[in-house]
């Protein structure tokens, strides 16, 4: 019998297949460990996500205020100040649109590696250095001088203008004429400066003969400019429409005209001389201030380097030259980044440390929370290396994902150019959040060593030295010093002043808290007491050992409250130096002035003294042009106010601009009508020297004598600091001196409405309350009440400012906003971490705290009792770091706060120094310490009777 194939035995060297094994096979370790506690895997998610997402959201948020801050400053800055602008002579021969148009490609050629140049927005062309008078006599000639014309030949200049009568002068060369220098240039002129001149389309136009001759022009079209404002004609105001040319007191019209391509190598027969022009307009929107540095160097090597010696020989242009302003600027836009970076890296560095502090404090609780698993693993024969390595696969499931996922996030809603600080911020927190438990795991599982008692107060000290050593070096040198970036040492130095708070108030906190105890012992409850006791020696300490509270959430809570609080203190110096200036530069909350010699319209000063929120009103006189005779000069021009003492004293104190006393300038009823006027002389008076009395003369005529009776450096009038201002009583000067009873300014004190205010103006200069001091006053009489296009506004006659405008000019920067938008952002985002450092902490101690909520209340405790145990085992930690971080704030501004200069914060040049005050220290701890007082009783008023429940139920299982 044949046996088949498939029963031919195998050969005899085939292994035989294994058996398979019975029983199920083993779960994976990070899946069943994920399973068992989901929760606690979606909060440890969502805190990497969190944490991951500010440390890369910060440095992409601070990219771009400083990019935007840098493009603002070089904006308004202006285009001319913004430009390259390359020049060279025109060449003696062949001089052409064509060689004029290579030129600028070789400009444009060494551009565009850290700068860009606009190319729609390039201006080139040639120009006449010289201009040359205008023989015609039918042209305007204004105090007998002949207008005088310059040509100019831009290439883009058909583009930006209207023809509206005429024609364009011809593109094409022309053959010369017979006679010397003819024919002549053909030119096109503005409209309005033809009719300024009294040209006219077919007008010759002859300059003064000279001994090579000077061909003459011939105006072949008028064109209309479309916008004057627009950067194009920067550097060439007399193309638009004619300009003044003041000779002495006679003044003279200077008007430019365009020629044509055509004309181009007889152009500089005009002038004798012409000159090549190249503007290049960089772009500044595409600037980047952390490519500042490259971006200088590159400039500066186009305008004086190698560059600029390979352009010359590009061009064969010998006498090329590129001048710039934006080296200067770049310059100036790094010290202002460098003034404002404290405030801008403060709030970051605080909402850093207190992430850090948070991530840890996970890490410890959650290894706290798994010690009896990881140790039992250990005892089963697991190794460290081998648990830790678990617990970095479960980490690294958890906290990859979550960190991948926030850093998309962050660069998707923050888009900037630059991504590797972003990435490695995102990176280094990521791995912190992913190695604080495994970590904290491994420390536990390494066996006990014998304590060391010196090692925490050494650690201690080691924190004390860093701090004291960043205090001084910023008392020395300043957070920001000049001419270097900010040292991380000297910005992190609130941060070691809060933690030197923290660990001294991890010292004394548990010895206050256990004298309360024992003080709320004698009385007959049992809440205050339990709770004082478990707050002293530390909630969730095993044994009966006495562990303390954790250092970490205190630690948390003080960086928290001393970061905002220190920052909040200088945001408050800020505004309140911003005020100050403010009203220092207006004169008070609100002024009204007169142009000129001009006086207010009557009523007008009164009427304003009785708007809402007036508290103080000032009317006075000021003369500018009065002469101070008897000085050791003999004569000194100063500057004369008549003024009523006691508001101008008022107005004086409240601006801190020279306080003087109302009394010395009182006139008594007794003196004699020929006795001196006492006068308050400012310090620039003082200066000029003299003695006794002297004689003042206004510049209206007449004579006033006068007396010093006190000397101020500075009134709020002419609040200048070399200022000569003599200040008059009123009740006698306005005697003396004739029109001094009529004010032409007015200043008040008070919440004024500027746009009221502008509206009393206007209703005061209306036709139909026109008073006799209005009508008498030219200016005022010649003001329509709806002005015409381009005329002045008839509020603006008589000018209004207030205070809150210019506060809002000062801080208008956008290098202010950046800065203070980062720092209340970084301060929610600590405060957030403070609150979440509290209520892990919270979270840790629920099961203990419940079994014994659970016992008390077999004994009769009531819930709200329950509630105030709660309570008062937690806030005494909370209300400690509340006072600590306030104390400890408000020592950062008295340590600190003298070295760090906010003249660029406020907009403008103030006294070096933060002003400590409560306010916004107390705010930022108290609300915090507010905030988490109610997130913790939320926290028992929900979870508490859940908790408690279950431990009734099932008992102790611990």
């Amino acid at each position: 019998m044949t046996t088949p194939p498939s029963a031919t035995p195998p050969p005899s060297d085939a292994r035989t297949p294994a058996a398979p094994r019975s029983g199920p096979r083993p779960a994976p370790w990070v899946r069943t460990r994920l399973r068992a506690a989901p929760l606690g895997t979606l909060l440890a998610a969502a805190l990497a996500f969190v944490a991951v997402l500010l440390a890369a959201a910060l440095p992409r948020a601070q990219d771009r205020g400083a990019d935007q801050a840098l493009r603002s400053f070089l904006n308004d800055s202006g285009s001319s100040r913004t430009s390259l602008q390359a020049t060279a002579p025109a060449p003696a021969s062949g001089q052409s649109a064509q060689a004029l148009d290579q030129t600028l490609k070789s400009l444009l050629a060494r551009t565009g590696n850290t700068f860009r140049v606009e190319a729609e927005k390039v201006v080139h062309g040639t120009r006449t250095n010289k201009r040359q008078p205008l023989m015609n006599p039918e042209l305007s000639r204004p105090h007998g001088l002949p207008p005088e014309m310059s040509l100019l030949y831009v290439q883009q200049a058909q583009d930006h203008v209207k023809l509206v009568e005429g024609r364009w002068p011809s593109g094409a060369p022309r053959p010369a004429g017979g006679a010397a220098y003819e024919p002549p240039l053909q030119v096109a002129i503005s409209q309005q400066a033809a009719e300024t001149i009294g040209a006219r389309v077919g007008s010759v136009l002859a300059s003064a003969a000279l001994v090579d001759g000077t061909p003459s022009v011939e105006v072949v079209g008028l064109f209309s400019v479309r916008d004057e404002t627009e950067d194009f004609w920067v550097g060439m105001d007399c193309l638009p429409r004619a300009c003044k040319k003041f000779v002495g007191e006679s003044y003279l019209w200077e008007a430019d005209a365009l020629i044509g391509a055509g004309d181009l190598d007889r152009m500089d027969l005009w002038g004798h001389d012409a000159q090549d022009f190249w503007r290049l307009p960089v772009d500044v929107d595409r600037l980047r201030a952390d490519r500042l540095g490259a971006t200088k160097k590159e400039i500066a090597s186009y305008v004086a380097g190698p560059t600029a010696a390979t352009l010359s020989f590009d061009t064969r242009r010998e006498r090329l030259r590129t001048t710039s302003w934006l080296p200067e600027l770049f310059e100036q836009a790094h010290e202002r980044r460098q003034a404002a970076a404290p405030l801008a890296l403060i709030g970051p560095a605080g909402v850093g440390g207190v992430a850090f502090v948070v991530l840890c404090l996970a890490g410890a609780l959650a290894a706290d929370r798994r010690d009896a698993e990881l140790r039992l693993l250990l005892a089963r024969g697991g190794s460290r290396s081998a648990i830790v390595g678990r617990l970095l696969g479960e980490g690294a499931v958890t906290v990859l994902p979550a960190a991948a996922a926030a850093t998309g996030l962050a660069l998707l809603l923050l888009p900037t150019p630059r991504l590797a600080p972003a990435l490695l911020s995102a990176a280094t927190v990521a791995l912190l959040a992913l190695l604080a438990f495994p970590v904290r795991a491994a420390v536990l599982l390494t066996p006990a060593r014998p304590a060391g008692r010196w090692r925490r107060p050494v650690a201690e000290l080691l924190v004390l030295a860093a701090t004291a050593a960043a205090v001084l070096e910023v008392r020395r040198r300043g957070v920001a010093p000049a001419g270097s970036d900010p040292d991380p040492l000297l910005v992190a130095s609130p941060l070691l002043l809060a933690l030197c708070g923290a660990l001294l108030l991890a010292r004394v906190q548990p010895v206050v808290t256990g004298w309360f105890a024992r003080m709320a012992g004698r009385r007959s409850g049992l809440v205050g007491f339990l709770g004082l006791v478990r707050a002293a020696r530390g909630s969730g300490a095993r044994g009966a050992g006495s562990s303390g509270p954790s250092v970490l959430p205190m630690v948390a809570l003080l960086l928290a409250i001393t970061t905002g609080g220190f920052g909040a203190a200088v945001l408050q110096s800020v505004e309140s130096n911003r005020l100050g200036v403010a009203r220092l530069t207006v004169g008070g909350d609100a002024a009204i002035s007169a142009f000129g010699k001009a006086i207010l319209p009557d009523g007008l000063a009164k009427a304003a003294g009785e708007l809402p929120g007036v508290r103080t009103s000032v009317p006075l006189w000021i003369d500018h042009d009065s002469a101070l005779v008897g000085t050791v000069q003999r004569s000194s021009q100063v500057n004369l106010i008549v003024v009523e003492p006691a508001a101008y004293a008022e107005l004086s104190r409240v601006l801190g601009c020279g306080s003087f006393d109302p009394a010395l300038l009182a006139t008594g009823g007794g003196q004699s009508a020929d006795a001196p006027v006492p006068a308050l002389f400012s310090s620039g008076v003082a200066r000029l020297g003299g003695s006794g009395t002297f004689t003042v003369q206004p510049g209206n005529g007449g004579e006033v004598r006068v007396r010093g009776a006190a000397v101020v450096d500075c009134t709020p009038a002419v609040p200048a600091a070399d200022a000569a201002t003599v200040v008059l009583p009123a009740d006698r000067a306005t005697a003396l001196i004739g029109g001094s009873d009529r004010p032409n300014r007015w200043f008040g004190l008070g919440p004024v409405d500027g746009d009221r205010l502008r509206a009393l103006v206007r209703s005061a200069l209306s036709p139909d309350s026109a008073t006799p001091a209005a009508s008498a006053s030219p200016v005022a009489s010649a003001t329509p009440a709806a002005p015409a296009p381009g005329t002045q506004p008839a509020d603006e006659v008589y000018p209004v400012r207030t205070s809150a405008d210019a506060v809002a000019e000062l801080g208008a920067d956008p290098l202010q906003r950046s800065a203070e938008r980062l720092f209340w952002a970084s301060v929610a985002g600590a405060a957030g971490f403070a609150l979440l450092a509290v209520l892990l902490t919270l979270m840790r101690t629920v099961p203990e705290r419940a079994a014994l909520l659970a016992r008390l209340r077999t004994m009769g405790l009531r819930r709200r009792q329950g509630v105030a145990l709660i309570l008062a085992e937690t806030l005494p930690q909370t209300l400690a770091a509340a006072l600590g971080g306030a104390l400890v704030a408000g020592a950062a501004v008295a340590l600190l706060g003298p070295a760090m200069d906010l003249s660029t914060l406020v907009g403008a040049s103030v006294p070096t120094g933060v002003r400590l005050t409560a306010g916004p220290v107390l705010t930022q701890a108290l609300g915090l310490a507010a905030l988490v007082a109610a997130a913790v009783l939320v926290e028992a008023a929900t979870s508490g009777r859940r908790q408690i429940t279950t431990e009734l139920r099932a008992g102790d299982q611990r």
